[in-house]
């Protein structure tokens, strides 16, 4: 029987992820003209947007899909989930994501969405299952890594882009996994050096 990890520790941070994002749809269409990822308002010192756009969503298809993948995220890997770094780690993955989108993707001048930062949760949990014995954490990385060059070589699904009312930004899933692998690099060397 699957045992959900209800804690407050475990639960709080995305619930707190889903909470930001729904009040951020409803506050559209103003949210979006102050908070979406704007090459140009960032380039006019709007850096605010680097995080902000990635909790925005185009239509409620869009977000509902995103706030399916938090909670499937917390059924896999929430026992990892401890708020505090939750939060840091998804406000990374939201830098990480916004800088790789504005220094390698320049023909990305608007973006929002959860999904570039999920990719890098994803890749991350799937670490934390390998780092504590669980197989199947070898088969979700092969498998975020196969999906993310499957997009890199094929381009994005076409039926995701009409349900969401918008381009997949495939470049940011790219980006958001290689912020989850920076991090465990990271946390293998801190290890490495305080053992």
């Amino acid at each position: 029987m699957l045992r959900l990890p209800y804690s407050w520790t475990h639960s709080l941070g995305p619930i707190l992820v889903c909470v930001i994002a729904i009040m951020l749809f409803i506050a559209e269409p103003t949210s979006s003209m102050w908070l979406a990822y704007d090459r140009s308002a960032i380039e006019q010192g709007e850096w605010w947007r680097i995080l902000s756009g990635n909790f925005l969503h185009t239509n409620l298809n869009h977000l509902l899909l995103n706030l399916a993948a938090v909670a499937l995220l917390w059924t896999l890997h929430g026992q990892y989930y401890h708020t505090g770094q939750y939060l840091c780690m998804l406000v990374i993955f939201s830098v990480g994501v916004s800088i790789g989108i504005y220094t390698f993707d320049p023909q990305l001048q608007w973006y929002v969405g959860l999904s570039g930062i999920l990719h890098g949760a994803f890749v991350w949990g799937a670490y934390q299952d390998i780092k504590y014995g669980i197989f199947s954490g070898w088969i979700l990385m092969v498998g975020a890594w196969a999906k993310i060059a499957n997009e890199q070589i094929a381009g994005p699904s076409g039926s995701i882009a009409q349900l969401i009312d918008a381009n997949v930004a495939i470049d940011a899933h790219l980006f958001g996994a290689f912020c989850g692998l920076l991090m465990i690099i990271c946390a293998l060397i801190w290890q490495q050096n305080k053992g």
